[in-house]
């Protein structure tokens, strides 16, 4: 305890349970803790309700009940240029963007770090976040801390004892997938209070300490996500088209409103249908009807630049090219799939998966595993062919040969025929 005295940590509140039981255990440890709560957006900008100010009072009353500072900082600009315009653009693209990630990269571990370190004079900064590092909390406190500018390229070199992303103890919360864009320099000076600890003994905690509050929402809250996205796109009225046949099933109002493996409910029909891709260029949002369709299935995806959290790129991909690992594309899939990276000139990878998975959307990130170590993620730009695709092209191949060709096959049989029957076939100028 002696040696947390003057340990300065400022912990980001969301007004939800995690958040506030963070905070609960960096006080019981003695640490000087200070409440920030991130309005990252505006409830102005659109209609419809918003959690925020209910939020930020929660926020508030979990540092009175803690008997702590409390500040609330707005990044409601930064979250405009750095992952709301990001998320339009994506969606425009036709790929599913993750905000989740973005904002922990540009808002949680950039901005609110920078307001921690410089405005606040904290020694370290602290979420709610279901993850550890290699780091102990003391060693958090021994790290230097450098305002460097953002670079698209790392010095392998410039960082000694790099940190690792570890995953959380409870592997079901774990929340690694969220953190897999975050740089060094924040990991180094970031405590995560519940990554030892299980949602259920949270829980438990925050009954105990009546710290029972909101569950600190995304910005888009509880709202009719369609309506929400039309609010800034514009419609792009196209068809509903069938994988199989190419029937029109049904209009819709955008492409962008639709990610691959999602329901789409058309009009008139009871059993499910469900999206299996989409082609901006047409409008046409592709449907099987099958939560378990082929079309649904692939193998092989590449991303952009792999953004590598400890070693940039891993040791092992730039010697041998390739590397094992395990790859998760979904923040609850199970441990992750095993998968084999090919590292390419540009820093993307193309991943070919051991076996397909369902519904791997462009514009996802495919993050990266090495037991129980977060080792990073890209974004995904491209997949491969489905495997009812790749079925069809081969059902192709077994189809009945065109006229030409069953002539040219049936001419060198009666050749063949002819040389086997009789002995002067050769001679006769057939060969």
């Amino acid at each position: 305890m002696l040696a947390a005295q003057g340990r300065s940590v400022a912990c980001a509140l969301s007004g939800g349970v995690d958040s506030a039981v963070a905070a609960l255990l960096l006080r019981r440890r003695g640490y000087q803790v200070t409440g920030v709560f991130m309005k990252n957006w505006d409830p102005l900008d659109e209609q419809g309700a918003c959690s925020i100010d209910r939020d930020c009072e929660d926020a508030y009353r979990v540092c009175q009940k803690l008997d702590i500072p409390f500040h609330q900082v707005s990044y409601v600009k930064e979250y405009w240029n750095e992952v709301f315009s990001d998320l339009l653009k994506e969606y425009e693209l036709g790929r599913t963007p993750n905000p989740d990630i973005l904002c922990n990269k540009h808002i949680k571990f950039n901005c609110f770090l920078h307001y921690a370190m410089d405005n606040l004079g904290a020694d370290a900064i602290a979420t709610g976040h279901y993850a550890r590092t290699s780091l102990e909390d003391e060693e958090v406190f021994q790290q230097k801390y450098t305002k460097r500018p953002q670079k698209l390229f790392r010095n392998r070199f410039e960082v000694r004892n790099t940190v690792k992303l570890l995953q959380g103890a409870d592997l079901f919360k774990d929340q690694t997938f969220f953190l897999s864009q975050i740089s060094q320099d924040a990991l180094r000076k970031t405590i995560f209070p519940l990554g030892d600890l299980t949602k259920s003994f949270v829980k438990k905690i925050a009954a105990e300490h009546d710290l029972h509050h909101s569950m600190g929402v995304c910005f888009i809250g509880e709202r009719n996500f369609e309506n929400f996205l039309l609010e800034y796109l514009e419609p792009q009225p196209g068809n509903f088209v069938s994988i199989e046949d190419k029937k029109v099933m049904g209009r819709h109002k955008g492409w962008f409103l639709f990610t691959i493996g999602q329901r789409a409910r058309l009009a008139g029909l009871k059993e499910a249908w469900f999206v299996v891709d989409k082609d901006v260029s047409t409008g046409d949002v592709f449907v099987a009807p099958s939560r378990d369709h082929p079309a649904l299935y692939r193998d092989l995806l590449r991303t952009n630049r792999v953004h590598w959290i400890a070693e940039e790129p891993p040791a092992e991909l730039v010697r041998e090219k390739m590397m094992e690992c395990h790859f998760r594309f979904r923040h609850q899939m199970a441990l992750g799939m095993p998968c084999v990276l090919t590292l390419n000139q540009d820093g993307s990878v193309w991943v070919t998966l051991v076996k397909p998975s369902r519904a791997i959307t462009p514009g996802q990130f495919a993050v990266f595993y090495k037991g129980d170590e977060c080792l990073g993620s890209g974004k995904i730009l491209r997949i491969g062919p489905s495997v009812y695709t790749l079925q069809q092209g081969k059902n192709q191949e077994e189809t009945p040969m065109d006229k030409a060709e069953l002539s040219l096959e049936a001419g060198r049989c009666v050749q063949s025929l002819l040389c086997s029957l009789s002995p002067e076939g050769n001679e006769m100028g057939l060969e």
